[in-house]
């Protein structure tokens, strides 16, 4: 299944970015300049090079252009932008991520899920436990909450995929914006089975809602990793 587009051209930047083309604390060539070179728009360049601010690997200066980071020292591969709606496989590379299928059923929601997801009892829900592995080995437990009417005909083959690349590719929707909580938690049953942590272990877990585009709630779901596999990223940009 093809990228989105803008995925294609942040990838571009970052290659150059990685191989000197364009140099730490440089300006890049405007938007319209890679727009033009690139044979995309000007909106698919923006939304690109946002997405690589959200990383730390651009900066932008207001009325100056964008500017290239530079290396962050602190910086590790599995570093996850906390506010960035990219999944896990266009953020690590598809070929190194695999899921797991714990749990796939289609039930009535609970109360909590009902008031979530602005559901009626009488409205099914999939309710999806997976496994997500990077290189081979255990990385995030994700437990997802997801409209049968907003998101039909899921299946396993898309679990064992990518959810996100379907509800963008093939039913055409756009997430419109997230409310995420991150807090540190005690490793439950889950956690220590599949995810290989001790009783002790603290977990570092994401809680979020995703809203459509239109403003309806199509996800709600929690993250959960151990405390020293993974770690959440914000950076601040002050542009004046």
């Amino acid at each position: 299944m093809a990228k989105e587009k803008y995925l294609e051209i942040a990838k571009i930047i970052n290659d150059r970015i990685n191989d000197g083309t364009y140099q730490a604390r440089q300006p890049l060539p405007d938007q319209e300049s890679l727009a033009k070179e690139l044979g995309v728009s000007r909106l698919t360049v923006k939304k690109a090079l946002d997405g690589l601010e959200r990383k730390g690997l651009v900066y932008k200066q207001s009325g100056l252009g964008t500017y290239v980071s530079g290396t962050i020292p602190i910086q590790t591969r599995y570093d996850s932008p906390a506010n960035m709606f990219t999944g896990l496989r266009n953020l690590l590379g598809r070929d190194n991520v695999k899921s797991q299928i714990i749990k796939f059923n289609v039930e009535f929601p609970n109360e909590n899920i009902q008031k979530y997801l602005c559901l009626k009892h009488s409205e099914p829900v999939y309710n999806i436990v997976r496994l997500r592995i990077v290189d081979d080995s255990p990385l995030i437990i994700e437990h997802t909450y997801m409209p049968v009417k907003l998101v039909p005909n899921l299946d396993e083959n898309i679990l064992h995929k990518s959810i996100y690349q379907y509800i963008h590719k093939e039913l055409k929707l756009k997430f419109g914006h997230a409310y995420r909580k991150i807090r540190a938690c005690k490793a439950d049953q889950y956690d220590q089975k599949y995810l290989n942590a001790k009783k002790s272990d603290p977990m570092l877990e994401l809680e979020q809602i995703v809203w459509l585009t239109n403003g309806d709630p199509i996800e709600y779901s929690t993250s959960r990793n151990r405390y020293d596999q993974r770690d959440y990223t914000i950076v601040e940009n002050n542009r004046f």
